[in-house]
């Protein structure tokens, strides 16, 4: 396999899982719009561990596969979402779980 398909597979394996992780931290209260914006960081800082994972901090020299690493993760996140953790309402669990109550919201 080429090397920049195999930096967009690393980025597509790391971004399909990464909406579970980010409905941790995000709030069933937050707009679509912050959501978003936590979401796309999310898959930024992300796919810069997928490319240091994948070839060690030296990997960043590779301009054309760090972008492959990271679009894969950018675009495998925000689809994997759209069609599979929020349609199964999977991701919206997690994020509804991880809230915390107030003594308000429990009455």
């Amino acid at each position: 396999m080429s090397q920049t398909l195999e930096s967009l597979s690393n980025g597509a394996q790391v971004g399909a899982v990464l909406p579970l992780l980010t409905a941790v931290v995000q709030k069933p209260a937050w707009s679509a719009k912050y959501k978003k914006v936590v979401a796309v960081v999310a898959a930024l800082v992300a796919g810069v561990f997928a490319v240091a994972a994948d070839g060690g901090w030296d990997q960043f020299q590779h301009g054309q596969l760090t972008a492959a690493t990271l679009l894969g993760v950018l675009a495998a996140s925000q689809t994997s979402y759209d069609l599979v953790w929020k349609p199964s309402k999977l991701a919206p669990m997690i994020e509804a779980l991880t809230t915390k109550k107030t003594t308000r919201q429990a009455e």
